[in-house]
């Protein structure tokens, strides 16, 4: 029980960071000094040192979405293995995620509605288009996993995967990681699905969602969003590639556990840098396009494990 709940600490604690290492690599990438890495830990605690102003037309839709939305994400951050394959995975298993980062989409849309605002709706109708094409290859990458490893419990799966050694790297795994990733940069608003950092009218998604919101609404939302992009990298670390995290209670197992957590999410986010420093931001109709490849992806990886990994 203890080592779950520091796992889970550690994560909520690194994900402002992970967010401001990507903002001073692609800095660096592009010619600037850029922020601190810390940056994100101060802009929270500035936001949470302001009073929230909301909308006359909105409701109170639009006061709770700020705290479900980071409930759901601490619960999704409860299910997550990050340096011990132990987690709280009585509560649920990789179904239980799946819903819970749905639940974050949904209350931040309906939220967005509610406000009234022409950006707001804008905002929503494009997330929940972004959304709708790619959960359910979000589902089969996750699926392709648990196939490999006989089971949906996340910690499960990165049990199994990590006892078993690099004889379960097939070209399934490889398949269903690949529009994984894809499915990183949709779900969270990277570039070349959007641009986290614009506020054009044009091309914004995730911050026209969130423009009706101010100080303390507005840190729990982007606090929200910076912990649901480490647990997708987390996802990513240790459910496709867990080799190197912790099976047992034993401190040297965990210690390495950690420094190969480290090192994997170092890679992840080095890659986002590099791709959103590489791309210019996609234009809405084309994105059927990725979506459509990743897709592809994620169900030629189901057919590789029934032809390749039952055989």
């Amino acid at each position: 029980m203890i080592i779950e709940l520091i796992q889970t600490f550690l994560l909520l604690a690194l994900a402002p960071l992970v967010t401001g290492i990507i903002r001073s690599l692609k800095a660096r990438m592009q010619g600037r000094k850029g922020p601190s890495v810390l940056q994100p830990y101060r802009d929270l605690l500035k936001l949470l040192y302001k009073s929230s102003i909301r909308s006359r037309d909105s409701s109170w839709v639009l006061s709770i979405a700020p705290y479900v939305c980071m409930a759901a994400v601490i619960a999704a951050a409860l299910l997550v293995p990050v340096i011990y394959t132990g987690t709280f995975g009585l509560i649920g298993d990789l179904l239980l995620l799946i819903y819970l980062l749905a639940i974050v989409r949904f209350f931040t849309t309906l939220a967005a509605l509610d406000a009234g605002s022409t950006f707001g709706g804008m905002g929503s109708s494009r997330e929940l288009f972004i959304s709708s094409i790619v959960e359910p290859t979000m589902l089969l990458s996750i699926f392709t996993v648990g196939l490999i490893s006989s089971t949906t419990d996340l910690g499960g799966i990165s049990m199994n995967m990590a006892s078993t050694g690099l004889d379960l790297i097939e070209p399934s795994l490889l398949l269903a990681a690949a529009a994984f990733f894809i499915a990183i940069l949709a779900e969270n608003s990277r570039v070349p699905v959007d641009n986290p950092a614009t506020h054009l009218e044009l091309t914004m998604v995730h911050e026209a969602m969130v423009l009706e919101y101010s100080g303390k609404d507005l840190a729990l939302m982007e606090y929200a969003s910076m912990t649901k992009l480490l647990v997708f990298f987390t996802l990513m670390a240790n459910i496709f590639f867990p080799w190197g995290i912790a099976t047992s209670m034993d401190p040297i197992a965990l210690a390495i556990g950690l420094l190969a957590y480290l090192v994997k999410i170092s890679i992840l986010t080095l890659a986002i840098a590099v791709v959103e420093s590489s791309m210019a931001k996609m234009r809405l109709f084309r994105l059927p396009n990725l979506f459509t490849m990743a897709f592809i992806l994620s169900l030629l990886a189901v057919i590789a494990y029934y032809i390749l990994g039952v055989a």
